[in-house]
């Protein structure tokens, strides 16, 4: 047995888009599924257990095994339940992807509070409530996958999403920190960046660049971080379109003071600190 056969793994945000792709191909390959959508509307208001129910039944119709669970991310009670479905149905959890997601795009000067503290809760907070209810199974059993939903507007910022994008980093800082504290346990933690034309996406990309798009382009790489294969950890991968890159941050010698420097002092070497033409991949100095 390898790959991800017989693997019982959580799929949030998997009604629809990117996160049925990355249920169905999972479930094609043997997983174990459980298919979590709030099925909500993309600004995340309402609820429907039908988004849910579908993808199952898509599932199951192809031979595979899927359960649906309708819980939200957005608070611990829900996000325990959802891993409780897991070990209800299927007897543990082996991997969690944290997909689901909502958006309330607009200019930063117009970001309302709660637009800022609605994306925070599911994207974040999501990602962390629903590991940290799988995270005790997973030191238990010494054995996890986690993949979270990264994004290019976290990586590199995108007009319009301060509060998307300041979420989605959050996200790579959490990976980086589950990768350290569960690699004794044989857990592994990655972030995915998806390109995929979805629900999310219809309206903020031109119609010639979703065309080339499809989220099932996406999914493999998914599966293949959730699979036991998988060794890898604290890395993120930019995936669409039929690429797949590992993105990462690199940095440069610097410039070591002996004493506070002057402003002029540190503004006679700033070219040589700003310079990144010999940087090497980064870490962590402490």
């Amino acid at each position: 047995m390898s790959g991800v056969e017989d693997k019982v793994v959580v799929v949030t945000g998997a009604g629809g888009g990117l996160g049925r792709s990355y249920a169905r191909f999972l479930a094609a390959n043997g997983a174990l599924v459980v298919v979590n959508d709030l099925g909500g509307a993309r600004d995340g208001s309402g609820a429907s257990t039908q988004a849910a129910d579908t993808v199952v039944e898509e599932i199951r119709s192809a031979g595979g095994r899927a359960v649906a669970n309708y819980d939200s991310v957005a608070d611990t009670a829900g996000a325990e339940a959802i891993i409780a479905t897991a070990v209800k149905e299927f007897g543990t959890v082996h991997g969690v992807i944290s997909n689901a997601g909502i958006l309330r795009d607009g200019a930063f000067h117009k970001m309302a509070p709660e637009s800022w503290n609605a994306v925070q809760q599911v994207h974040l907070y999501g990602g962390f409530n629903v590991i940290r209810a799988a995270w005790p199974i997973f030191r238990e059993q010494g054995f996890g996958r986690i993949v979270v939903a990264t994004s290019t507007s976290g990586l590199y910022g995108n007009f319009g999403q301060a509060n998307y994008g300041a979420a989605k980093a959050g996200l790579v800082g959490l990976i980086n920190t589950l990768a350290i504290e569960g690699a004794k346990y044989s857990i592994t933690a990655n972030a995915i960046a998806p390109l995929a034309a979805t629900r999310m996406t219809e309206d903020i990309a031109p119609q010639e660049l979703l065309d080339k798009l499809d989220p099932e382009l996406v999914a493999p790489a998914v599966g293949y971080l959730v699979s036991e294969e998988n060794q890898d950890t604290a890395s993120v991968f930019v995936v669409g379109g039929g690429l797949v890159q590992r993105v990462a941050q690199f940095q440069n010698d610097g410039v070591t003071f002996t004493k506070p420097p002057s402003l002029a002092e540190i503004g006679a070497q700033w070219s040589q600190i700003n310079d990144m033409s010999g940087a090497k991949l980064g870490s962590n100095p402490v």
